[in-house]
C-alpha cells in the first residue's frame, strides 16, 4: 500500500524566541537570572532575535528545539535524514515491528507517471512482501521465530520500504538542514520533509525561521555550474511557506 508524508511538531521549547533572548543576553549583562528573566518577559523579543540572526550570532538559538514525527517516508529517505549527526533519532524498528500483515512503501513520482513503470514497481513490492514472509515463516519452522525471524527476513525488504522517525533538532542545526535540504538540488523525497518540517516551525517561532530555507533565499546559489538556475521562482515558493 502506498505511503503518504504525515509530519507533526510534537514538542518545542516553550517561548522559544525569550529562551533565546535570555541566553544572548546574558553573555552581555551584570543582571541575576531572574532579573533577566524579569525584564525579557516584559516586552516582545522578536525585534532583538531578529537581530540576532541578521548579526549571524547563532549560538544564542541553540537552545530552543524542536521534536517532530515523520511517517510516510522511504528507508531511503530515512537514511538521507540521519546523515544530519546534530540531532536525537527514534525510528520503527524493522527487527521488532514484524512486516508480515504488509509493508506500506513510497513510489516516486517519476514512477507513478508511468503506468507500466508504476504496475511493475507496484508487483515488485508484492513480490518483496512475499519473500520476507515466506523467510520468516520457514525460519519459524527451524525454531527461529519473533525478532530473530524478523531481524533476518528484513534483508529483502527494499528502500521504498515506509518507515516512522521521531526527530529532535535544536534552531541552529534546523536552519542548517534547511539549507541543505530545501534547494531543489536535495534529493525530492527529503525536500519534502525539510519543507514540511519548516511550515510547522514557522507558525510558533516565525522570528526564528523568516528567512529560512535553501541558502540561494539570502544570495548566490552556492551550487555553481550545478544550480537549478531557478532564484526567482525558488525565492517566490519559500516566501509564501
Amino acid at each position: 500500500m502506498e505511503a503518504e508524508l504525515k509530519g507533526i511538531l510534537l514538542r518545542h521549547t516553550p517561548d522559544p524566541e525569550e529562551v533565546i533572548a535570555m541566553a544572548a543576553k546574558l553573555c552581555y549583562s551584570p543582571s541575576g537570572i531572574e532579573d533577566l528573566k524579569k525584564k525579557i518577559k516584559a516586552k516582545d523579543q522578536s525585534v532583538f532575535v531578529e537581530r540576532l540572526m541578521k548579526m549571524h550570532h547563532e549560538s544564542p538559538i541553540e537552545h530552543s528545539s524542536f521534536t517532530f514525527a515523520i511517517e510516510g517516508i522511504s528507508r531511503a529517505c530515512s537514511h538521507q535524514l540521519v546523515r544530519h549527526r546534530l540531532a536525537s533519532y527514534s525510528q520503527q524498528s524493522q527487527r521488532y515491528v514484524s512486516e508480515e500483515s504488509g509493508f506500506d512503501y513510497v513510489i516516486p513520482k517519476t514512477i507513478k507517471g508511468d503506468r507500466e513503470l508504476e504496475k511493475y514497481f507496484i508487483n515488485f513490492m508484492s513480490r518483496a512482501q512475499e519473500a520476507y514472509n515466506h523467510i520468516v515463516r520457514r525460519l519459524g519452522e527451524k525454531g527461529t521465530k519473533g525478532e530473530s525471524a524478523n531481524q533476518d527476513a528484513r534483508f529483502v525488504m527494499p528502500n521504498a520500504c515506509e518507515t516512522k522517525i521521531m526527530v529532535t533538532m535544536n534552531s541552529r542545526e534546523l536552519l542548517h538542514f534547511f539549507r541543505q535540504r530545501c534547494c531543489n538540488r536535495a534529493q525530492w523525497e527529503i525536500r519534502a520533509v525539510a519543507i514540511e518540517m519548516l511550515s510547522l516551525v514557522k507558525r510558533v517561532s516565525p522570528t526564528i525561521f523568516k528567512s529560512a530555507g535553501p541558502s540561494c533565499l539570502k544570495g548566490a546559489c552556492p551550487e555553481g555550474e550545478y544550480t537549478c538556475g531557478k532564484l526567482k521562482e525558488v525565492r517566490s515558493h519559500f516566501k509564501k511557506i
